[in-house]
């Protein structure tokens, strides 16, 4: 059975999700899909200038995973800009929602994105260290932490 497939982290989604190559006959253009984790590689390497490891690193995956993101998502721009096909994008594995999650019985800290903690059944996220369901996750509210235990939520003040 395959590994499943692990959430990218990406910064944003961009306002432009569609570029064709002109604006005559645009319903008969072919077109590539390019997923926003793909956008996400580019824009890291290609704009920013960051070097692989440390696009890696933002983006949470391995550093082959990224170069396996970037060269397809190379392939894609280049075969557009060459043969005259529109970008679509949108689609892939991906989380805007990254926040940090803190045990209340052991103190360990770590980060998890929002998507993990709601899909599991019955809220039963347990710590990775000690077990414990009791943690609490911080949603931006500075200062604050949530409670998560079942399907309870409270405020506790670090």
């Amino acid at each position: 059975m395959a590994r499943p497939i692990k959430c990218r982290r990406i910064e944003n989604i961009p306002v432009v999700p569609y570029f064709v190559p002109s604006e005559k006959d645009v319903d008969g253009v072919s077109q590539n899909t390019l997923k926003l984790e793909e956008l996400e590689a580019i824009r890291l390497k290609d704009l920013e200038g960051f070097e692989q490891s440390e696009c890696a690193e933002k983006m949470g995956i391995s550093r082959p995973t990224f170069q396996r993101i970037l060269l397809s998502a190379r392939e894609k721009v280049a075969d557009s800009l060459v043969n005259g096909k529109a970008i679509r994008i949108e689609g892939g594995n991906f989380t805007l929602n990254i926040h940090p999650v803190k045990c209340l019985n052991c103190s360990n800290e770590w980060m998890e994105n929002h998507e993990n903690l709601e899909t599991i059944p019955n809220g039963n996220f347990v710590c990775p260290a000690c077990g414990s369901n009791s943690i609490a996750c911080d949603k931006g509210h500075k200062g604050k932490w949530h409670r998560r235990k079942g399907h309870r939520h409270g405020r506790k003040d670090r």
